[in-house]
């Protein structure tokens, strides 16, 4: 390496997010602020929030799990979608996912519905 050569900082390779989920919160929070519910300052304030629980791993490795609980926070705050809508939805995409057959696109439609 010359004198004009710039060394990475360990780790600049490594992915921003190591689960789908991770980027689709990412994109999600993204799309909905683009869409004018909320300001960035708003969201920094939720983030901030979550990020300093007492609970939140020293080493970040929970950052988008914090992420995502401070956008269901937000979304409810702002009567957008409360908690009780997005768990139900959430386990309505779980159990369509457990009825779906393995190589197949899970669609919400396969959901067999509660209890089934």
């Amino acid at each position: 390496m010359n004198r004009h050569e710039a060394k990475l900082p360990s780790g600049f390779d490594d992915p921003v997010f190591t689960e789908p989920w991770q980027a689709q919160a990412f994109a999600m929070t993204v799309a909905l602020h683009d869409k004018g519910l909320f300001s960035w300052s708003e969201w920094a304030d939720a983030l901030s929030a979550e990020v300093k629980t007492p609970d939140a791993a020293s080493d970040g490795h929970d950052y988008y799990e914090h992420w995502l609980a401070a956008l269901e926070k937000l979304l409810s705050r702002k009567g957008i979608a409360g908690k009780v809508e997005v768990d139900a939805l959430a386990a309505a995409w779980e159990r369509a996912a457990h009825a779906t057959p393995h190589g197949k696109p899970i669609l919400l439609e396969n959901d067999p519905g509660p209890g089934r």
